[in-house]
């Protein structure tokens, strides 16, 4: 569900033509609405009322601080990756006891700087990382100040990317659960840092909420397991990874992942911490981009555009779906990955960068556009401007946020002279 709807033949975003942004800030520039924003993080909150669980957003899914703004004044918590995101955070005032903060890689800085601001938990990988955040938590603060969750490897297989599998035993997060008993009997009673919580994450975009309801139960075994051997376990985080509609019509609803899991966790005593990203933003933007000529090589027709990977690098780097079409069309489009217009022709929509994996959407069929027609990549969220470079010395592409009829830019397009300020201020 989105606000993004064909009036009259033309695209709007809320109550906003979408050509009356792209008038004033040029293509390619990402597009979010607000109203989806909001409906997709209440959603996960009703959904999971039950518990009352703290949703933290997953600041790498979108990271611009108006959203993250927005999304706090909904009531958001956050789940963070590096300290530029914690960064980020701090910059909104965001309410740092609704932060928790995982990856395999953090560096001793970044852990000094998430102690200082006092985030609610370190999501720990491994023994190495543990004995370094007891290690600066001694020097930092007092004893019991600091409180980490054990991140488990479930060995579930999710059904998605590979790039996007974490739960798996041979993956590089967490530890496997015969690791974990003993981690807790080597580390549980730690007195610099309290271990009360276990976190699993095992993967993105899930289609089924049945890899959630084996990871569950493995966990909650081990819960017992670990309640039984005297060790206070007050909170199950179980990551994120619900799935988006990227068009083909199978992703569950918050609703759906809430009605599989909430059973398991009922009489268990455990407070529930979710992580959701790609399921509040991925519908909520598009990136509007500009034909700039279409090319037929005999055996294939190109559309070239002038967002390239460079803006949008799921295509390329996943396989990510997104649905393409024209801007103006009456009719409105079936917004599905089998929709087949009347005067269909079968294209790949590229860019410009000097790489064959540069392409928005292969073997795609849409109506017939000219040079200077304006195209709408749809459900660009979560994962789109947040991946975006400047490979090729393309400047990134400015973000523009809707609300209602009004609209303002929340980053503005970079400038070549961006580009190259980190190279003359040496």
């Amino acid at each position: 569900m989105d606000y993004f709807t064909y009036k009259h033949g033309r695209l709007f975003c809320e109550d906003v033509p979408v050509e009356q942004i792209t008038g004033e800030f040029g293509t390619p520039v990402y597009i979010y609405s607000a109203a989806t924003l909001r409906y997709h993080y209440n959603r996960i909150v009703e959904a999971f009322s039950e518990a009352d669980a703290m949703v933290c957003f997953s600041v790498k899914s979108l990271s611009n601080i108006h959203v993250l703004q927005l999304l706090a004044d909904e009531g958001a918590g956050f789940d963070i990756v590096s300290g530029g995101e914690l960064y980020r955070l701090q910059k909104i005032g965001a309410d740092m006891s609704r932060v928790v903060f995982a990856g395999v890689g953090k560096t001793d800085d970044e852990i000094k700087s998430a102690i200082s601001a006092g985030i609610a938990y370190f999501n720990v990988e491994s023994e190495q990382e543990f004995e370094n955040l007891s290690r600066l938590a001694k020097e930092l603060t007092s004893p019991g100040s600091v409180r980490a969750a054990l991140r488990v490897n479930p060995d579930v297989d999710p059904k998605t990317h590979k790039y996007i599998t974490t739960g798996k035993r041979e993956s590089k997060f967490g530890v496997d659960l015969e690791r974990a008993e003993k981690f807790f009997d080597t580390y549980g009673r730690n007195s610099n840092v309290i271990l009360d919580a276990i976190h699993l994450h095992i993967g993105s975009s899930i289609f089924s909420t049945e890899p959630y309801v084996q990871a569950i139960t493995k966990t909650l075994d081990l819960i017992e397991r670990l309640r039984a051997k005297g060790f206070e376990i007050n909170f199950l985080d179980i990551g994120g990874g619900f799935a988006a509609d990227y068009g083909q019509d199978v992703a569950p609803t918050a609703a759906d992942y809430a009605a599989a899991i909430l059973p398991l966790l009922r009489g268990k005593g455990l407070g529930l911490i979710l992580e959701p990203g790609r399921q509040i933003t991925a519908n909520a933007g598009i990136i509007a981009t500009k034909v700039l000529y279409v090319k037929d090589s005999g055996d294939k027709k190109f559309i070239i555009v002038d967002a390239a990977m460079t803006d949008l690098v799921r295509p390329a780097f996943y396989g990510g779906y997104h649905f393409i079409w024209p801007m103006v069309s009456d009719p409105a489009p079936q917004r599905r990955a089998d929709y087949v217009p009347p005067e269909a022709v079968k294209v790949d929509v590229v860019g410009g960068v000097c790489e064959s994996a540069d392409f928005l959407g292969v073997d795609r069929l849409i109506p017939p556009v000219r040079r200077g027609d304006l195209l709408a990549v749809f459900s660009t969220g979560a994962y789109g401007f947040a991946q975006t470079s400047q490979f090729n010395s393309r400047p990134r592409s400015p973000e523009v946020l809707v609300e209602g009829d009004s609209y303002r830019l929340i980053r503005r397009r970079e400038t070549y002279d961006d580009l190259i300020a980190p190279e003359l201020e040496v």
